[in-house]
């Protein structure tokens, strides 16, 4: 019979559960916990908050836990405003930012982890070292081959409306590590995040290197991996749809080829 084992530190354990606090208005986090350096498994610690001492969002509560309860439980955060992309992980079943992300929101216990299907540097925070790898390989950045103009480079307000739904993305990987394709593919798919920024400036008006972004994916794994499953845009904590802007680009693909 073909037997099969986990591979090291796969098995989640069982963590500490810290003391429950007095009040009426306590509500139970379990927060997933790993450190690289002490060589055991992950495992799941418990938390109890006082809710009535907390602020609405789930940020609020890993702040106060940080502070209060457990200074050793690391995570990213920043502006606090679902701009910077930073506090992004798995939130009861969902990848979204922990800043915008209210406590109402969770019914019952709120279970907290890492984005999934990505190495993991400490508890909360992945490795976003390849995803940014492959941000940079889209050219993020306006191209142009004739003369500076003396001011500014101008566009239109139509072709600056093209842009809106696109130049929001914030980089916090929700929809890509969402994303199955990516998970099986993210050593060549580009992934939901990198292609709509990679869409966002070939329809720029200001942009003069269209035909090499679009040589650039023109390739059996770099965009055509997508197979239009929308968890991207199911996921996506400021709303928007990279699985539109792949098939966009997936027909200006078609509409240069005919």
């Amino acid at each position: 019979m073909v037997q099969f084992a986990l591979p090291k530190n796969s098995k989640i354990r069982t963590g500490k559960t810290w003391p429950k606090p007095a009040g009426k208005a306590v509500r139970k986090f379990q927060v997933y916990r790993w450190n690289p350096d002490d060589g055991k498994n992950p495992q799941v610690d418990t938390y109890f908050v006082d809710m009535d001492t907390c602020g609405p969002m789930v940020l609020d509560a890993l702040i106060k836990i940080k502070t209060e309860i457990d200074p050793t439980l690391t995570f990213r955060r920043s502006c606090r405003e679902g701009i910077c992309g930073s506090c992004a992980m798995n939130i009861d079943g969902t990848n979204t930012l922990a800043c915008i992300y209210g406590l109402d929101e969770v019914k019952g216990d709120v279970k907290i982890y890492p984005l999934p299907h990505m190495s993991v540097v400490k508890d909360l925070i992945p490795d976003l070292t390849h995803f940014y790898a492959q941000h940079a390989s889209t050219m993020p950045w306006l191209e142009t081959k004739t003369n500076r103009p003396a001011k500014e480079w101008r566009q239109s307000i139509d072709d600056r409306a093209k842009l809106d739904g696109l130049y929001e993305c914030v980089m916090c990987a929700c929809c890509s590590t969402a994303c199955p394709s990516y998970w099986w593919n993210s050593d060549r798919y580009l992934g939901p995040a990198s292609l709509l920024h990679a869409y966002r400036w070939i329809i720029d008006s200001r942009d003069e290197a269209t035909g090499e972004r679009l040589d650039a994916l023109e390739d059996p794994f770099k965009l055509y991996r997508c197979h239009t499953i929308m968890n991207c845009a199911k996921t996506c904590p400021k709303g928007l749809n990279p699985a539109k802007a792949i098939a966009e680009i997936k027909k200006l693909m078609v509409e240069r080829a005919v």
